[in-house]
């Protein structure tokens, strides 16, 4: 039977639909394992495997490379599939054998610094390709009217993952050992994929006619940046990603060093970020009910250098610094789950559903690939500034992004958003636009 969004009384609660329910609960236990293993890894390579620091560091590269060198084929990949959940159940199970493959080395005597960047690679790549298809895959678990709210709701994973996910790694790497630990990843990602084969909502996407790889992916990206909403996105997010990164590269130095902040208390000002992401989702679905994402996404860009600039100018005694960083933390991770719901619900509005693996692509693409240049420039204008000047310059950097928004056609004051022609497609091909959507 095929399931229908709306009755006569209207749609039915996402709570209450079984499919996203099953979806929703796969995120949340593939994440959960995946914040398992970032402990897990590192601490088998460093503490069993003695790997040198620049072993470690190409370990912890191993994490970011597939998205550099997979991600825009992978947009380009999930648009030319009919359904797009075998393909997300095929990246689970490869992550869960790729994960398995660790504790079982380990346990045989044959595992090294080498056989960790591998899997690190497999599980990377793997969840490049899934991302590209889980997208476009929300299309069809939620309806138009419920897509910022499924967004919402998905976005709550990560926070819940922050806020689990390191207590449970620490407990499983003092009970089972870090290789044994990394066993948890692979139960997540097998019990996650069990979830996915479980959805019986029918998928009924049209598959873009590929023109080749090249031009495909050439699609995406000439969408991404032509069409006004989607490129005050797509330079938003990389403006705010790329100073967030600067900041990250020395927020840890200059809570130590700088503001005294006792080491054992940064984990817990960390985790309370991710309690504000899940205050933050429970608002926005409810805000943009009322307000729209528009207005919704406007209001969370204005606020958003609101934490680093509070940090960046913080003096006084110990309790008031903790104060403030605990209210900051707390506010800057419900702005930030807001924010990333908005903008994924307009992208996956505002894209042609041919289109929405490659577009969605291309902003991952972008959007995370900044992210090492935002490191590198971060310690090393440090270096020549000190630490509380770069933290004010992260904060300017960040405002930087609310013009990307307020001169673009999502301002609601602005001019109306107007979808240019899309790219020349078949007339086979569906060209039809749908509502709303959240993100990261």
């Amino acid at each position: 039977m095929k399931r229908s969004f709306q009755s006569s009384a209207g749609p039915q609660p996402l709570r209450k639909q079984r499919d996203y329910r099953l979806l929703w609960s796969a995120r949340t236990i593939s994440i959960t394992g995946s914040e398992v293993s970032k402990l897990a890894i590192p601490l088998t390579a460093v503490a069993l495997l003695t790997a040198s620091p620049a072993q470690m560091g190409m370990l912890t590269a191993a994490a970011s490379v597939p998205v550099l060198l997979f991600g825009l084929q992978s947009g380009a990949i999930a648009d030319r599939l009919t359904r797009h959940r075998p393909l997300m159940i095929a990246c689970e199970l490869t992550s869960c054998a790729a994960a398995a493959t660790v504790p079982l080395a380990w346990l045989l005597g044959i595992l090294n610094v080498t056989w960790l960047i591998v899997v690190a690679l497999v599980i990377g790549t793997a969840g490049v390709l899934f991302k590209a298809a889980n997208f476009p895959h929300i299309a069809a678990v939620a309806g138009p009217e419920q897509r910022t709210e499924a967004m919402a709701g998905l976005q709550t994973t990560y926070s819940v993952a922050s806020v689990a996910g390191p207590g449970l790694a620490g407990l499983l790497v003092q009970v089972l050992t870090a290789p044994l630990a990394v066993l948890a990843e692979a139960l997540s990602f097998l019990t996650s994929a069990l979830l996915l084969r479980t959805i019986r909502t029918p998928e009924r996407n049209t598959p873009a006619v590929s023109k080749g790889m090249w031009r495909d992916i050439v699609e995406g990206l000439k969408a991404s940046v032509t069409h006004p909403v989607l490129r005050a996105l797509l330079f938003a997010g990389v403006t705010i990603n790329f100073f967030a990164m600067a900041y990250t590269a020395v927020y840890m130095l200059y809570m130590v060093n700088t503001l005294g902040i006792p080491k054992g208390l940064i984990g817990v000002l960390i985790a309370l970020g991710g309690a504000g992401g899940l205050l933050g989702a429970w608002l926005t679905a409810r805000l943009s009910k009322k307000y729209g994402e528009n207005r919704v996404l406007l209001l969370s860009v204005i606020f958003f250098p609101a934490e680093i600039l509070t940090v960046g100018l913080l003096t006084g005694p110990l309790w008031w610094k903790l104060l403030m960083l605990a209210l900051a933390g707390t506010v800057a991770g419900a702005i930030v789950v807001a924010f990333a719901t908005c903008m994924g619900a307009i992208v996956l509005r505002e894209t042609s559903p041919e289109l929405r693996g490659r577009v969605n692509a291309t902003m991952t693409f972008a959007i995370q690939g900044v992210l090492a240049l935002g490191g590198l420039a971060g310690g090393l204008l440090a270096e020549l500034i000190g630490l509380r000047p770069v933290i004010l310059i992260c904060a300017g950097g960040i405002a930087l992004s609310t013009f990307w928004i307020w001169l673009s056609p999502i301002h609601p004051k602005g001019p109306r958003p107007t979808r240019p022609a899309p790219p020349q497609m078949p007339t086979t091909t569906a060209t039809y636009m749908t509502a709303k959507r959240h993100s990261t």
